[in-house]
């Protein structure tokens, strides 16, 4: 910083005077590139690493105890989401492994609920999932039996390992082999199913049609003809899709209609599978129960798995995912209201099987009642060996967001993120030392077998449990109820106007936020719960619980509430997970970082550039959105950490480098065709700024290197990527952000090649670049000998960043790669203009002589 300090000041001070506007022009730049290193390396400052001990969770919470003699397990309930919109653009096949892999993990099964939100309400879904939990009785404990990891069949039957490693079990390779058979079968079926839903559904259109125009001619033939016979025909020309059992599907018909289009239909809530019992179910033989594999001695229990696609109505904002999320917020907590959320795409299956009790071990450890959620990285497959367009992103991932864990804990990056549930309704976290913020403390009856807002009876154990509700805050930390028994009859007053009208819905708040808390014996902790409390049998679903679970995702429920505002994830940004995460933290919650020694979760990655440049555009777009809303880390509250404050500017800030990065870029082409460059001579001051601030920088990126445990090679991509997409989806981000905020015109881009041929450098290290092109100038005699080559090899390293553009943009044509010829150009342009510089045509000579350059 001392070094990049004493350059710009160099800079400042030395004008090019035969250039002014070039000089003016590079030095804007470099003070942005400094400013926004600063940004990007502030937050590194704390970086840590992170370790669980799974052996003190198993014995803290699933020992035998005095008020838990049989060792029940005591961790709280995890409610897994699974969303997807589109089976045409995301495969059902892809949904069925991740949720196969997350029925399969290793927590408790009775604590484990899994829902898939289907957006579009497509019938091939629906379809999907139930076959799904079809072959998950025989996948499930035939990953029990043997400990297969991962737990996702496709990707445990496309390993190239030996699969015989670690395996005793002499029975191993013939039920593998069963399964691996009924796998297969399994994956012709659901991929069947869209021709199979097309045959039924004009099977049963037909007999609907046969059977109006019989009643067409019965009429006919009665009132001679006339409307009513037309009005049949009309009706029966209608293309619906049946469902198997004979009935109308009530979600999206293929042939779109009224109340069955993708904007227009009924919620729908289905159990594929119901609540498992409390008590292990062992199985046994194979010809005794009727399966594939001996499953003596295994458990084979299924956690819960539930179907759910909202309600969607025209003329109302669905607010796409983020809305999506909020209806299985309510959903789930009226049907197992875990304290806990997990959240998956749809094509990030879970990896590692014990991924779930890692997350738990930050959530139960001293300290975790204040921590908001757990974010896991991201890790890919089918990427190319070379990772051409850096999709793996290891940089961010293993980099800063390590680095940000040390501050208060890292964003929240939309996927693979375990979220307290009290965390998401907009409660603030609860204080070591201020308790006079914790509002409702009032006793209730919380029974923990059965709950009396459902029109339910118990005769089984209640306890008096006293539960408190967190402060009711706005997004700035302002108390909304006050304190005191006043405050009390405040705050439940105010309960159903920002969640809504569900009584069930409501009651089910404190419920969640007791059970999350810490036990009483924790270190540090107020106000836990006792050990052995969570060891009950869950509820059973009855008809009332899922009328009420439907009435929660209908479209008009989050009318005049809070939802999308300051409780659930929030609406109004492309990048509502950044948003969402913001606003917890800017409350007072932290974040936990957990880097597993197997990966947690693995999904899939654009591997072609269009989609990979939409997919950074629409982050960038979201940036900006995010820069001119309210969430703008400036305006934060005192709550948040400067360091994580800093850190969240960059990302609102971070797409406008790519203007200066443009200019820049063009920087060494006009300095190759007016034979000016960014400073008029060289000095051995100059030249030792630059070697300082570029060896710096160079050892910044080894530490950064090394720290993380990424390869060179690693690194060296995201760098040229960053180039590709400063040079294209951001500036274009920028321009839309602009116009969206100016002139209030939304609109979408679709890229093409063109921004990204015009230039290249990185947001994180742009100085870097600046003084790598700056220091390789010759301090020469002849100026324009210097000044040629420092613009020759500004252009080269400008190309070098681009080359995974050109590669990817032109491909192969032949045997010869089209990419050679592009270089084969462009080294003939550099080599032309080389010798035009040595041998000047006759007449040009005494203009390059003075400092100009001109062609014959």
């Amino acid at each position: 910083m001392v070094a990049l300090g004493f350059f710009l000041a160099w800079r400042i001070r030395h004008p090019n005077p035969e250039a002014v506007w070039l000089w003016v022009m590079s030095v804007s730049c470099e003070v942005w590139f400094a400013f926004s290193w600063l940004l990007d390396s502030l937050p590194k400052l704390c970086p840590v690493h992170r370790a669980a001990d799974l052996a003190v969770l198993a014995e803290r919470f699933e020992s035998p105890t005095s008020r838990n003699p049989k060792g029940r397990s005591d961790l709280p309930g995890i409610d897994v989401f699974v969303t997807s919109a589109d089976p045409q653009k995301e495969p059902p096949l892809v949904t069925a492994n991740t949720i196969l892999s997350i029925l399969a993990a290793d927590y408790p099964v009775e604590k484990l609920a899994c829902y898939l939100s289907d957006d579009g309400g497509a019938l091939l879904t629906f379809e999907a999932l139930a076959e799904t939990a079809s072959f998950a009785r025989t996948w499930v404990p035939f990953c029990r039996k043997h400990g297969v990891e991962p737990r996702c069949p496709e990707a445990y039957f496309g390993q190239k390992r030996d699969f015989l490693k670690n395996k005793v079990r002499i029975d191993f390779v013939r039920e593998r082999r069963k399964v691996k058979r009924e796998y297969d079968e399994f994956k012709v079926r659901v991929n069947s199913l869209p021709e199979a839903i097309r045959r039924r559904s004009d099977a049963y259109n037909a007999g609907e049609e046969l059977r109006a125009r019989r009643r067409q001619q019965e009429e006919a033939a009665a009132a001679a003809g006339g409307e009513l016979g037309a009005a049949a025909v009309e009706t029966a020309a209608v293309k619906a899709t049946w469902m198997s059992d004979g009935s109308h599907w009530p979600g999206t018909w293929t042939t779109p209609a009224a109340d069955h289009s993708r904007g227009d239909h009924a919620g729908i809530i289905q159990a594929m599978l119901a609540p498992p019992t409390s008590e292990p179910v062992l199985g046994g033989e194979a010809a005794e129960c009727g399966g594939l594999i001996d499953t003596t001695g295994v458990d084979v229990r299924l956690p819960m798995l539930v179907y759910v696609s909202r309600e969607k109505r025209p003329g109302y904002d669905h607010n796409k995912k983020a809305g999506a999320m909020n209806a299985l917020v309510r959903t789930s907590a009226i049907m197992s209201n875990g304290p806990f959320i997990l959240n998956l795409d749809c094509d990030h299956y879970v990896h590692n099987s014990a991924a779930l009790r890692e997350g738990m071990c930050f959530m139960l450890d001293r300290g975790g009642d204040r921590v908001c959620f757990v974010q896991f990285p991201q890790r890919f497959e089918g990427i190319d060996p070379s990772d051409r367009y850096a999709n793996h992103n290891l940089v961010f991932f293993d980099v800063s967001m390590r680095a940000m864990d040390g501050l208060q804990g890292p964003m929240y990056v939309g996927t693979g993120c375990v979220f307290r549930r009290t965390a998401l309704y907009g409660f603030s976290p609860p204080r070591a030392t201020e308790h006079r913020g914790w509002l409702g403390r009032r006793k209730i009856k919380l029974f923990l077998t059965k709950k009396r807002s459902m029109g339910k009876k118990t005769d089984r154990r209640e306890d008096d449990t006293e539960m408190m509700l967190p402060p009711i805050e706005d997004d700035d930390g302002r108390q909304l109820g006050g304190g005191g028994g006043g405050g009390d009859i405040e705050s439940s007053a105010m309960l159903p106007k920002r969640f809504g009208g569900s009584a069930t819905f409501v009651a089910s708040i404190p419920v969640a936020e007791y059970q999350g808390r810490l036990l009483q014996d924790t270190p540090g902790c107020h106000h836990g719960r006792p050990a052995g409390a969570l060891a009950v049998p869950r509820e059973p679903l009855d008809a009332a619980t899922v009328a009420e679970a439907i009435s929660v995702i209908s479209c008009f429920y989050e009318e005049k509430t809070e939802w999308g505002r300051r409780i659930g994830w929030i609406y109004g940004s492309v990048t509502e997970d950044v948003v969402t995460g913001y606003r917890m933290h800017n409350r007072g919650w932290r974040s936990v970082y957990c880097v597993t020694r197997r990966d947690a979760f693995r999904g899939t990655a654009p591997i072609n550039l269009t989609d990979r440049l939409h997919q950074v555009l629409r982050w960038a777009t979201g940036s900006v959105e995010i820069f001119f809303s309210r969430n703008n880390a400036l305006f934060a509250s005192p709550r948040m950490k400067l360091l994580q404050r800093v850190a969240y500017f960059n990302a609102g800030m971070y797409p406008f480098t790519s203007v200066f990065l443009l200019v820049y870029c063009l920087l060494p082409a006009v300095s190759l065709f007016s034979g000016k460059f960014i400073v008029q001579h060289l000095s051995a001051t100059f030249l030792v700024f630059l070697l300082v601030i570029t060896l710096t920088l160079c050892l910044l990126a080894l530490l950064e290197i090394k720290w993380s445990g990424i390869t060179l090679h690693e690194w060296w991509r995201n760098e040229q990527f960053w180039v590709i997409g400063g040079t294209s989806a951001h500036p274009a981000a920028v321009l839309q952000g602009l116009l969206k905020v100016i002139a209030g015109v939304d609109i979408s881009f679709t890229l093409t090649s063109k921004p990204a041929n015009d230039g290249g450098g990185d947001g994180s290290e742009e100085d870097a670049f600046a003084e790598l092109y700056e220091v390789r100038t010759l301090y020469s005699e002849f100026p324009q000998w210097s000044k040629l080559l420092g613009g020759a090899f500004f252009s080269f390293w400008v190309l070098c960043h681009l080359y995974p553009f050109a590669k990817g943009l032109l491909g192969r044509r032949g045997r010869v790669p089209t990419i050679v010829f592009v270089w084969s150009g462009l080294i003939s342009m550099i080599i032309s203009l080389l010798w035009v510089y040595i041998s000047p045509p006759a007449g040009a000579r005494e203009r390059i002589g003075s400092g100009g350059f001109s062609f014959p």
